[in-house]
């Protein structure tokens, strides 16, 4: 298994030719000294440039972070080393350094010590705290000093490495090196240490265009890595993955395997002749600094290696150290996403650099894979019980079988830890695709390069189904019947029927159709998971963590980081996570209500019924809505305890009494709304007049009474309107019931005089003198006297105003017709009234007034069908009064 580099760009900056890149510990910044005398600090994560200072004129060629202090420090070609506070930009000292140009620099882990090394073939050490004395010079080289490294195991010693073709060893207490390395056949550009605790190594970078490893205990070059075609500026060993990268003028860098020297990649980015570069643990990032900018790399992904068995026994691996830890939940104080606390154990090293960590399904052992091999150890002590070449390796459900892929055509199975005869499972020995990766559980599942799932038997070696897609991941339940698979966008659940695999006549290539059935596609990019008896538990790439039942998924958490899924432990009823810095979090996990879902599912009704008291109230709405979506809304309106979805619920299944009832006890308008218009479709007037009102929907309560003849209601609905000030509907209801007087006091009221006027003019004539007089004391006070004075009182110009004196008396005509309440029975009679003109009729029979009188029909004050007056007033002074008496006539079912 070579080493999973999945390598994404976080930054690209062009820029003037870098001479130097550091990382910060804990920001996500990189700083970079540049060829023109600036340094630039780059957000990674944002791609911005966060600051920017101008140091000098000349080349910087050395600028490191001290996180502890604030500070960035500088070395240039004036001289000088300068230090800023890196937040306010602050200027904390400068002051010359040596006596030619200034090559590097290194901070002390610890003390307040800087190292500087420089052309002038010296390396100095200054303390902070004494004001930046120089406490000692180092001299030795014989040329320029180009890189110095501190040791992480022993911070009093250092390296440092120069174009005489040498490294020396130094310790700080002395001015004279310890020793010697003596090998490269040009310059030397960088030197490194390896930060692991079991090497004692150093890697530097030459002109000869090789980077040498060595052992600096028995002061001996232990391999040489060749692969560049110039200068090799930069070498060092990664400080959270077992690589090394070394990069030069031939503008590539190379990515090596720190434990077998494995040439793993090259990169190039176009970027011209690499002068620097840096990695750092926090996010595997690896920065680069060339000619033309700067690109920062993240290398590797965020999977932990890491395994937890069905008791919380939890191994994990630090690079090649494994430690341990035992999850236990003795006491109930542990909140919902809070770190569990644990004790770590060392529990020994591994001879090979993992990169898959896996419990077996008993948990009496476990694999590590990489580096092309495998190592089975048992998991209590850590002794090895088996080894092998294998590039992948997948354990078999509840055995101690196992496969190994020993290459991209080549699996082997495994019982008892002795390889099986592969005449027993001759389908397994013979494979015409190329493998891609292995997947345990009840079957073994084997990708192919096509992006096809091949689903073998374990005991055979047949086919059982043959799935095109591209699976990333197979995980199974413990009853062997279900399993999931995962691809980059989604994932499939499916069944396994073992019946119709043994019932099989024949299995063809393609395996048999019947044997797997697909249960459920979700539409979700999971990066873990993890079965609990039918229900599968799963962490995505948005950070939550979500549970499928059947076919619906639901979220039990957030978080703010990537999250993987060890483990379900039933003693605790919790699942663990764990994210890429072994932090382990736990959330208990609503078992009740899971197992009523998979009774639900099952159609075991009559067993969910008896669950339901088991599971707490708080949980009720969210088992609601799972009920509810399997279509069963009226036992989720049993069972719900949020009366916002029983309202819901109610609503759906058209009960309009609950809904009522829970309406009243909401007080809420738009509720009300809602049960209106339900009660309008199941011809519940009576309640869909409560919901008007409740609502205040005082227009389709307008409608609702005009349209059901309802008088008295349309009085009341003419007070409810004024109250809120919904003048228009006020005087809408005075005028279909007939309340002229009221009508035009309103208009009045509002302050609208020429429409009073207008009004008054074609329904009641007898008022128009009166409200002419206030429409010009309005228009004086407005300072408006001209209009004022061309206004026409028919009390002054009756001649201005055809048939006044008639309009006057069918005032009084039309006051009496509108007494006469004519039933709805008799609509048809009255069909033609919309066409009257009373005036005319007055004119042409003066003894009109007396025969209607006798001829009208007495009635009740209902009115059958009211027609609604729009804003339409007659405005013509001079036409007659038709149109009033025409809307005062009480008909009924007026058909479009």
């Amino acid at each position: 298994m070579g080493i999973k580099l999945d390598i994404k760009r976080k930054l690209l900056a062009r820029s003037e030719r870098i001479k130097c890149i550091h990382l910060h510990e804990t920001e996500p910044w990189v700083l970079a000294s540049l060829y023109n005398g600036k340094v630039i600090i780059w957000n990674y994560e944002t791609q911005n440039q966060v600051k920017t200072f101008e140091i000098c004129n000349l080349p910087v060629r050395a600028a490191k972070f001290i996180e502890r202090k604030n500070w960035i420090v500088t070395g240039s070609d004036d001289l000088q080393i300068r230090v800023f506070n890196y937040n306010t930009h602050e200027r904390v000292i400068g002051f010359d350094a040596h006596q030619d140009y200034i090559r590097t620099l290194a901070v002390h882990p610890t003390l307040p010590y800087l190292l500087s090394g420089s052309d002038d073939m010296s390396i100095r050490l200054w303390d902070w705290e004494k004001k930046w004395q120089c406490i000692r010079v180092f001299e030795g080289h014989q040329y320029f000093v180009m890189s110095i490294s501190i040791n992480p195991k022993d911070t009093n010693t250092f390296a440092s490495a120069s174009l005489d073709k040498t490294i020396k060893v130094w310790n700080l207490g002395s001015s004279v090196p310890n020793f010697t390395l003596d090998g490269h056949e040009k310059g030397v550009n960088y030197v490194d240490y390896y930060r692991g605790n079991e090497k004692p190594y150093l890697i530097s970078a030459a002109d000869d265009f090789v980077a040498k490893i060595w052992d600096y205990q028995n002061n001996s070059c232990i391999h040489n890595l060749e692969g560049h075609s110039q200068n090799i500026i930069v070498s060092s060993f990664h400080p959270a993955m077992p690589i090394i990268y070394t990069a030069g003028e031939d503008g590539s860098v190379k990515i090596w395997n720190s434990n077998t020297y494995r040439l793993e990649t090259t990169l190039n980015y176009g970027l011209g002749r690499i002068w620097t570069a840096d990695a750092s643990a926090r996010d595997n990032i690896l920065a680069i600094g060339a000619d033309e900018g700067l690109i920062v790399l993240s290398l590797g992904t965020d999977d932990s290696v890491i395994s937890m068995d069905n008791s919380g026994r939890t191994i994990w691996a630090k690079q090649n150290e494994i430690l341990s830890t035992n999850v236990k939940n003795s006491n109930d104080s542990i909140i919902d996403g809070e770190m569990v606390p644990i004790v770590l154990k060392n529990l020994g090293n591994c001879e090979i650099y993992p990169q898959l960590l896996k419990h077996s399904p008993n948990g009496r052992f476990v694999v590590v894979c990489g580096d092309g091999e495998y190592i089975i150890y048992t998991a209590l002590a850590w002794r090895n019980k088996s080894f092998g070449p294998g590039l992948d390796f997948a354990w078999a459900q509840n055995s101690t079988d196992y496969a190994v892929r020993e290459t991209s055509k080549s699996i082997k199975l495994f019982r008892q830890f002795k390889e099986r005869s592969m005449s027993s499972i001759s389908n397994l020995s013979n494979l015409e695709y190329s493998i891609e990766q292995i997947f345990g559980g009840s079957l073994l599942s084997v990708r192919s390069t096509g992006d096809t799932l091949n689903i073998y038997d374990w005991e055979t070696g047949k086919i059982v189904r043959r799935i095109d897609v591209a699976a990333k991941d197979v995980f199974w339940s413990e009853s062997g019947e279900l399993f999931v698979v995962v691809t980059d966008e989604s994932f499939f659940v499916l069944r396994f029927n073992s019946l119709a695999l043994s019932n099989a006549d024949e299995i063809s290539d393609e395996g048999v159709e019947d044997a797997v059935e697909l249960i459920a596609e979700i539409t979700e990019s999971i990066v873990s998971g993890s079965w609990i008896g039918n229900c599968f538990i799963y962490t995505t790439t948005t950070n939550r963590l979500n549970y499928l039942v059947g076919d619906q998924t639901f979220t039990i958490a957030h978080f703010e980081t990537f999250m993987k899924v060890l483990g379900y432990i039933s003693r605790d009823n919790r699942v663990y996570l764990t994210d890429k810095n072994m932090t382990i979090v736990s959330y208990s996990l609503p078992l009740a209500v899971i197992e009523y879902q998979t009774a639900i599912i099952r159609e075991e009704f009559d067993l969910a019924s008896e669950m339901l008291s088991s599971i707490p109230l708080e949980q009720r709405p969210k088992l609601a809505k799972f009920l509810e979506a399997k279509g069963l809304k009226e036992l989720a309106i049993e069972i719900t305890t949020d009366l916002e979805q029983q309202f819901d619920l109610a609503i759906q299944l058209n009960r309009i009494d609950l809904a009522c009832e829970l309406a009243t006890q909401s007080e809420a308008e738009a509720k009300w709304r809602t049960v209106a218009d339900l009660a309008l479709s199941m011809y519940r007037f009576d309640i869909a007049e409560t919901g008007m009102k409740n609502s205040k929907d005082y227009n389709s309560l307008f409608i609702l009474y005009t349209s059901s003849g309802n008088y008295e209601g349309v009085e009341k609905l003419a007070i409810l309107a004024g109250k809120a000030g919904m003048h228009r509907l006020e005087f809408n209801c005075y005028l279909v019931t007939r309340q002229t007087q009221k009508s035009l006091d309103l208009l009045v009221k509002l302050g609208k005089l020429p429409e009073a006027a207008l009004f008054a003019r074609s329904y009641l004539p007898s008022k128009v003198s009166e409200i002419v007089e206030r429409w010009k004391e309005m228009l004086v006070k407005e300072n408006k006297s001209k209009p004022a004075q061309a206004l026409a009182d028919p009390a002054d110009y009756s001649n201005l105003f055809k048939n006044y004196e008639k309009s006057l008396e069918a005032q009084k005509l039309s006051a009496q017709l509108n007494d006469a309440h004519i039933p709805s029975v008799d609509y048809l009679s009255h069909i033609d009234d919309i066409n009257r003109d009373l005036t005319l009729e007055l004119i042409e029979n003066p003894d009109l007034i007396n025969s209607i009188i006798s001829d009208s029909i007495s009635g009740s004050k209902d009115i059958q069908g009211i027609v609604e007056l729009e804003d339409d007033i007659p405005v013509d002074a001079s036409e007659s009064l038709s149109d009033i008496d025409n809307i005062n006539v009480t008909v009924d079912n007026i058909q479009s």
